[in-house]
């Protein structure tokens, strides 16, 4: 039932981690946020935030590749098309492709953590934070960990635990 836990927590945080608005200083906020904790915890990591009509941030810390933004590509694809963040995907049906009848083609989309949707408050989800770099659980958890700070929010009450035999 840990999958089902986690499904859960992941759909409480989609629902309840929504900003009261958001525009260029938020996005900047946020990406600087993260960025600032990747350098200071050693991460390698590519963090981009967007609404869905443009990039309004976009930065990478050392030993991060090209592969990376791509993946943060899919990954936004991804929550778009299916208006959740790409973790729940992953939780709901593993890290299988997607099947040539599905429409979404493996090219442009991935089921990894790491893309969170940006909900506004009377808005809905208006855009996309991605992270790539990490573990796709890891990735997850950095977005969701920048949007508590942002909100002011305890980090603890929507973390997702640890897994069994992770460092």
């Amino acid at each position: 039932m840990a999958a089902d836990d986690d499904i859960a927590l992941v759909k409480r945080q989609e629902l309840e981690l929504v900003l009261p608005a958001f525009d260029e200083a938020v996005a900047f906020a946020l990406g600087c946020a993260i960025r600032d904790r990747a350098l200071a915890e050693g991460l390698s990591l590519v963090v981009d935030i967007r609404s869905w009509d443009r990039q309004l941030f976009f930065a990478a810390t050392a030993n991060t590749s090209a592969d990376n933004a791509e993946w943060v590509r899919r990954k936004i694809n991804t929550v778009r098309r299916f208006a959740r963040a790409s973790y729940r995907m992953v939780l709901e049906r593993g890290e299988v492709p997607f099947s040539p009848q599905s429409g979404a083609d493996p090219a442009d989309y991935v089921i990894a953590g790491g893309g969170f949707p940006l909900r506004v408050v009377n808005a809905g989800i208006i855009g996309c934070l991605t992270i790539s770099g990490l573990p796709g659980r890891d990735d997850h958890g950095v977005a969701v960990d920048a949007l508590c700070d942002h909100l002011g929010l305890d980090r603890a009450a929507y973390a997702l635990p640890a897994q069994e035999g992770a460092k």
